[in-house]
Parts: C-alpha cells; structure tokens; sequence
C-alpha cells in the first residue's frame, strides 16, 4: 500500500500527553478511574473509539451512497472495552452501535454496516484480532 496520508503523533505516556506533528491534536492524557486514574484527561480507548466511530461513519456513507441511500443522519458511537486477557495483558474489544433513520427498513440497513464493514480501514486492522460487535437500531 502507498499511503495517500500518514497521521504522525506523539505520546509520552499513558499519563501524560499526545500531540500531533500539525499540531491540531495536543491533549492530556490519563488514566479512567476504572483503571485506578484519576480521568482527568482523555485516554487511548477513547480516542480509538472516536477513530474508528469517524471512519466507520465515512465507510457507511460511502456505500451507501453507492446504494442510492440516503443516510446523512446516520450516528455511529465506537464502545472500545479494555479488559485482562489470558495471558496476564490487556485485550480490547469493540462495540459499534449504528444508527440509521427509521426511514430505511432494517435488513437494508444491516445490509448497509456489513457492507461499511468490510470496507472501513479500522474494521480491516482488527478483524481477527478484536471482537467486533455490530449493532443497528
């Protein structure tokens, strides 16, 4: 693959800070009080979850559009969970809950996440590797 864009950023820690080589990203980072912080600052969880929420979202679009569906008021929230894995480590998982407008039926909406699954550059680096979980409402 030649990128057609590479993100460049910087963290010195997970209590800490991560900023973006533009600039436009610089935020404190902390630990969520469900693992023993004090959550005053973002976290890696979360900015996966806005991540793969945004480019989910721009997936969905994209095939809908190539499905004559209107969808502009679609919403995706990314759950990202972290959790104690086998090993002694630490696993994440994903939940992503999809909104379409009642307007479409369900079985072309769920037609619609399938497609945009496939498709989205998050859901490819982590099938196999997270449990993904797709829910359309």
């Amino acid at each position: 693959m030649e990128p057609l864009y590479t993100a460049v950023a910087t963290a010195n820690g997970r209590d800490g800070r991560t900023v973006s080589s533009d600039g436009q990203l610089d935020l404190k980072l902390a630990f969520p009080p469900a693992l023993g912080g004090d959550g005053n600052g973002t976290n890696p969880e979360q900015l996966f979850a806005a991540g793969y929420a945004a480019c989910f979202a721009s997936s969905l679009g994209v095939v809908s559009r190539s499905a004559k569906v209107d969808t502009r008021d679609i919403s995706v929230t990314a759950e990202v969970g972290i959790g104690k894995d086998t090993d002694g480590g630490f696993a994440l998982s994903v939940r992503l809950r999809v909104h379409i407008p009642e307007s479409q039926d369900n079985a072309t909406s769920r037609e619609l996440v399938e497609k945009a699954h496939v498709r989205c550059p998050y859901s490819k680096a982590t099938r196999g590797n997270i449990p993904v979980d797709l829910i359309v409402k």
